[in-house]
């Protein structure tokens, strides 16, 4: 028996709505599980702004050379005409709807007896804004699940159309965005994310944000249809806090401010023009054969493995016969397409020059490697061909050949699989929607066998929300019967470092882990990012992206 839709009231300002509002209103309106059956506008009177004509001549004035900054930013990327552009929901919706005209003068309450039988009448399982606003105590008596809207950026700003500005303007690593509910007179947050902050152009950083984050609430609302209320805010409650912000309310940028951010912001840019006319950024590999670097983590003693300029060495993965063989990503600038080689070392730390092994059509790297009833077995990324594939050893090290593929219609990153507990555990980083951040979220499926048809997906999925330690960075490992998982750390940018995870629950049902430990490429000047580490015998492995000289 299909279970019934949920029902979503919709609060507006106004009939005429940011592109973005609309897209999500515009997939929950085609949605099999989801139905809007209401509008409520909000037509009461606005305070009117008392101002002196001469105070608002000299605001204007104030913040002239912000308002003209972003005229011009907005034409040189072209933004603002796709995400914020007015579109009308009146063409999408034709429902019955609800005016609130109130002033509050006469009474304390927005609704009269008349509306709020009518609102009541329609079960309302949610009530969905754009933003907070001041009706939220009014409107969550008549929704079954609270009043849900989105709080954009990192600061306290005066206006909704500031959100993303200030975090260029700081310089801030990431942008957040949170979704929030208002339910029994508490605001919670049932989802939280980041994506990384432009640091050159203020109006393509709100871009990214507001059109990237379009997806959560129809996610959210999806995850509430099947799970039901008391599962779904079970779920939720490790979330269950509200985003911390900055107190302090951040205005528009006066004169003063706009130069101040505006030309430190274009300084940096050229600093970059200049110094990649004589360096380049390159992916090098490191490594130790000594036990007490591998426990210390002292990287400084680290021996570099430095490829040739044309072309750059990443995503080291170990096997150990007679010697070992680390399978890496081979990436020529020329031919900006990743392979799958091979280089040979001895226990004394001697190496062969990379061989390639596995190349196909499209873009290779992420040589996961697992063995399984004595068969080897590869799972290199291929989130460019939409699988995960998985190739199987026919003549080691050089044939592979592609033996099955466990997912497609996938946009999957960096896929690692653990068996535990007769179990096969596919952990990966996915994009479901497009325009996602594929950095962002960490998905878990299981199955019986590695050669599976079914790969089921985890309950809690996605388990790992944060950028900070969601994208796999190697092989999950046991040590004294604890299970850790090296993730990447993309806070400051992609694979800026890792984040040692370890796992305490791990079953069909739950998913937990803690990070307890933090790599950060600080041990030479010259490093900008590390993102991969693996560990077989004496021999443990890194990559680092490195400054060096054209």
């Amino acid at each position: 028996m299909n279970k019934p839709k949920l029902k979503i009231g919709l609060f507006v300002e106004d009939y005429y709505v940011e592109n973005w509002f609309y897209a999500l209103v515009e997939k929950i309106f085609n949605s099999n599980s989801l139905e809007i059956c209401l509008v409520i506008k909000n037509n009461s009177k606005r305070p009117i702004n008392s101002s002196k004509f001469s105070d608002k001549i000299w605001t204007f004035i104030c913040h002239l050379y912000f308002t003209i900054y972003a005229n011009i930013e907005k034409k040189i990327t072209g933004r603002n005409s796709i995400v914020f552009q007015a579109k009308n929901l009146k063409g999408l919706l034709k429902l019955e709807e609800i005016i609130i005209s109130n002033n509050r003068k006469k009474t304390p309450h927005f609704f009269n007896e008349e509306q709020i039988k009518k609102i009541k009448s329609k079960r309302l399982d949610v009530i969905l804004c754009q933003e907070s606003n001041n009706f939220l105590i009014e409107l969550s008596k008549f929704s079954k699940n609270g009043i849900w809207y989105y709080k954009h950026g990192n600061y306290n700003v005066e206006t909704n159309k500031l959100s993303g500005v200030w975090e260029t303007l700081k310089k801030d690593f990431e942008t957040k965005v949170s979704l929030n509910v208002f339910k029994d007179n508490n605001e919670i947050t049932i989802y939280k994310t980041a994506f990384n902050t432009d640091h050159l152009f203020i109006w393509r950083n709100r871009h990214n944000v507001f059109w990237k984050s379009k997806f959560l609430i129809e996610r959210k609302l999806n995850e509430l249809h099947e799970f039901g209320s008391d599962l779904f805010f079970q779920k939720a409650e490790s979330q269950n806090k509200i985003q911390e912000n900055n107190q302090k309310l951040y205005k528009t940028p006066n004169n003063f401010e706009t130069i101040k951010y505006i030309s430190k912001l274009y300084y940096l840019a050229f600093i970059k023009v200049i110094k990649r006319q004589f360096y380049f950024d390159q992916w090098i590999l490191l490594f130790s054969l000594k036990e007490n670097d591998k426990k210390s983590r002292n990287f400084k003693n680290f021996i570099r493995l430095l490829p040739p300029k044309d072309r750059f060495w990443a995503d080291p993965f170990i096997l150990k016969k007679d010697k070992y063989f680390i399978f890496i990503e081979e990436l020529l600038y020329k031919e900006n397409k990743g392979k799958i080689s091979v280089i040979e070392m001895d226990d004394n730390g001697n190496y062969t020059k990379p061989e390639v092994v596995l190349e196909t059509g499209y873009h290779l790297s992420y040589p996961f490697l697992i063995e399984d009833d004595n068969e080897l077995y590869m799972l290199p990324e291929t989130q460019q061909n939409g699988t995960i594939e998985l190739y199987k050893c026919i003549e080691f090290p050089k044939k592979w050949k592609l033996e099955k593929i466990l997912l497609s219609n996938i946009k999957a990153v960096d896929s690692t699989i653990y068996k535990h507990n007769d179990k096969y555990w596919l952990f990966t980083n996915l994009a479901e929607y497009n325009g996602e951040n594929v950095i962002n979220e960490l998905f878990l499926f299981y199955s019986d066998s590695l050669l599976s048809d079914t790969w089921i997906s985890h309950p809690q999925n996605p388990i790992t929300t944060d950028h900070t330690f969601s994208r796999p960075a190697g092989s999950i490992f046991k040590h004294e019967t604890k299970l850790y998982r090296p993730s990447q750390n993309c806070s400051k940018h992609y694979g800026y470092g890792i984040q040692l995870q370890e796992i305490i629950k791990l079953t069909e049902t739950e998913y937990q882990e803690k990070n307890i430990e933090s790599i950060y490429p600080d041990w030479d000047n010259d490093l900008l990012s590390t993102h991969t580490i693996n560990t077989l015998g004496n021999l443990t492995i890194i990559d680092a992206k490195i400054s060096r000289k054209k």
